[in-house]
């Protein structure tokens, strides 16, 4: 039954937008719809205002997404971005490592990488390869995936002991959801790219990749909690990502309306 208040909902301009995009008129998905894009952009906006302390007072965060292949990670880090002044932030999506890399510290890497004073970064995919990823697919040795998990607490450690707040999010999909995105992915002529060979054995290797995801969760929480983020409905997994990042985030409002106002103002007239 649609009630009175979701009847404007739909007869809003965002609503009559929201079913015009539609294939098949459906007003309870257009009612979803409309409050799911509401609330984003009331996140996005919120997203801006802390952003701005966080430039204006020398803040550095770092913020880790990880989880099943198909999870939505890419998805909902556009999502969080999408109206943050980019050259305030970086987005750290790093591809296998060169012959270099590999003969150097497992972290060299990333350290390069890690946010200067005023900086977000957000890591698509992170350290945490050689948690799951590499030793599932055989890409790193036991001894490599041994010496990870004895150096990765006290690692995250010295990141936190340097000023740098760090968030680390897991994107959590079931066997059955994680096999129709990939259906999705391979049937889609502008999205079957992103097919890999990894992909191709992660329904195969599931129970493996449970089992190194659950090593990883109990060894690697001493200095940083992970937020698990129930991904097979896309939408909620974004806000529930946007909204642990702002709960944990120090940044101080005095007059949020105030502030907001000055905020929106000062990024239009950029």
């Amino acid at each position: 039954m649609i009630t009175d208040k979701n009847l404007s909902i739909i007869n809003s301009k965002k609503g009559i937008e929201v079913l015009l995009r539609q294939k098949r008129l459906d007003a309870k998905k257009a009612i979803r719809d409309v409050k799911y894009e509401k609330r984003l952009e009331k996140l996005q906006e919120e997203m801006l205002i802390m952003q701005q302390w966080i430039n204006k007072n020398n803040k550095k965060v770092l913020i880790l997404f990880e989880g099943r292949d198909a999870a939505g990670k890419g998805g909902a880090i556009r999502r969080i971005i999408q109206h943050l002044p980019p050259r305030e932030i970086k987005v750290v999506a790093l591809p296998k490592p060169n012959e270099t890399e590999m003969g150097q510290w497992y972290f060299q890497r990333y350290i390069n990488r890690l946010p200067n004073n005023g900086e977000i970064v957000f890591f698509d995919r992170s350290w945490y390869n050689r948690a799951i990823v590499e030793p599932v697919n055989n890409f790193c040795t036991k001894k490599d995936y041994e010496i990870f998990m004895n150096q990765v607490n006290e690692f995250e450690k010295m990141i936190q002991e340097s000023g740098i707040h760090l968030i680390k999010l897991y994107f959590s999909i079931t066997k059955n959801e994680q096999e129709r995105r990939f259906k999705d992915i391979i049937n889609s002529p502008i999205k079957k790219w992103k097919f890999s060979e990894v992909d191709k054995k992660a329904l195969v290797l599931w129970d493996e990749y449970t089992t190194y995801k659950e090593a990883m969760f109990e060894k690697t929480q001493v200095h940083s909690p992970w937020k698990v983020i129930k991904a097979n409905k896309k939408t909620s997994a974004r806000i529930n990502a946007f909204e642990y990042i702002l709960k944990n985030i120090p940044y101080e409002i005095k007059d949020k309306e105030t502030i907001r106002h000055k905020t929106l103002r000062s990024i239009v007239n950029q």
